[in-house]
């Protein structure tokens, strides 16, 4: 017995807007309960104990601490700015 039917095929493909014949949805109604009958088989497995994991390591954002310090006085960075203009960088247009 099928565990995806001829019908439920051409809906997700018709949802994902893709054009499918009739041989196609055959094909493919075969290809996915061949892939469901595989993935099935991990049901067979005895997880008692093991924890559900959403990553097969263990990874952690490394972040430094969020620490106020002084920054540069706006003087200084205009100072140092080729062009400026109105307390803002000046940059040549690039609009035509």
């Amino acid at each position: 017995m099928s565990r995806i039917s001829k019908d439920e095929v051409k809906h997700v493909a018709n949802l994902a807007r893709l054009a499918v014949t009739e041989e196609e949805a055959d094909l493919f109604t075969k290809q996915l309960d061949d892939i469901i009958t595989y993935a099935e088989q991990l049901n067979e497995l005895d997880t008692t104990g093991v924890e559900p994991t959403t990553h097969v390591l263990d990874l952690k954002n490394v972040l430094r601490k969020d620490e106020p310090r002084k920054w540069l006085d706006k003087k200084d960075v205009m100072n140092n700015a080729p062009d400026h203009q109105d307390g803002q960088f000046k940059v040549p247009s690039v609009l035509e």
